[in-house]
């Protein structure tokens, strides 16, 4: 008998669903609720976004995906969050943190070294962008059709939005953001590819 990944794991795929639909729920609730903190404060939270080559504000990496700037801002980056964050998360619930945390640092790290100076930086569209160029390509590198499909359909959907967003033309947006975590989207897809394991077989 062959055991494959998914059995050997013991996680159905009605299980890996149910748990990507609660994850990516309350992580859209939560950037919500931060926003509603940040509205009745006066907008104090921004200032917990990343400004750009202070070393004051360097703890901003692991909080600007999770702060934005009015209830517009987090509302343009929930659905698409949602939808790439649920899909990725399909793959396995400790490796899409592991890619998330992969995407939010590394995003941050650039947007804190190449974004103009004294710009504040916030919102979760770098991981979004991330998201996307690790659903993208994901398929390509585990060689997987589905995977495959998934990606071009991603690609078909959200392709024109993101070449737009890592426009250096957009002044309305952090395109610096957007294109380094669209890169480290794909580097993600590279470095947690799933190892194969070797088939067991019964007698």
């Amino acid at each position: 008998m062959v055991m494959t990944d998914l059995e050997a794991t013991g996680w159905r795929t009605s299980d890996r669903a149910k748990a990507a639909v609660q994850l990516m729920a309350g992580w859209v609730a939560l950037l919500w609720l931060l926003e509603g903190i940040d509205h009745v404060t006066g907008h104090e939270l921004d200032a917990y976004g990343i400004v750009a080559r202070d070393p004051d504000s360097f703890g901003g990496i692991l909080a600007a995906p999770f702060l934005h700037f009015g209830f517009g801002h987090v509302a343009s980056n929930s659905v698409p969050l949602l939808i790439f964050g649920f899909v990725a998360a399909l793959g396995g619930i400790r490796r899409f943190l592991a890619v998330c945390a992969l995407i939010i640092v590394a995003d941050g790290i650039g947007v804190w070294l190449i974004s103009p100076s004294n710009s504040i930086t916030a919102g979760a569209s770098g991981l979004v962008f991330g998201l996307f160029g690790y659903l993208v390509v994901r398929g390509f590198v585990e060689r997987k059709p589905l995977g495959i499909a998934v990606g071009l359909t991603i690609a078909a959907l959200w392709g024109g939005s993101i070449l737009m967003g890592i426009s250096p033309t957009n002044t309305t947006v952090s395109w610096q953001g957007h294109l380094v975590g669209l890169a480290a989207g794909v580097g993600a897809a590279f470095l947690f590819r799933p190892t194969r394991r070797p088939a067991a077989l019964t007698p």
